[in-house]
């Protein structure tokens, strides 16, 4: 059985489909893997467009907390 080579990443965006802030992506990152929900697995966009909105930043500053707390234990 191969290793599971993804870590999780929090967004600012909730999943359309359960609302989730974690995502799951390849810990390589090239700029075309998928990202998806590591709830309920939708895709929702390429690493290279999560990046994007890690840098645009969450919508306030109680999000901007979590997100750094959370992707800091992933990193």
């Amino acid at each position: 059985m191969m290793p599971d080579t993804s870590e999780d990443i929090r967004l600012p965006v909730a999943c359309p489909s359960c609302g989730s802030h974690l995502y799951r992506v390849n810990q390589v990152r090239n700029p075309t893997d998928e990202v998806h929900c590591a709830s309920c697995k939708r895709y929702l966009c390429d690493y290279h467009e999560a990046v994007d909105m890690l840098e645009k930043g969450p919508g306030d500053e109680a999000e901007a907390l979590i997100e750094k707390v959370v992707n800091r234990r992933h990193h």
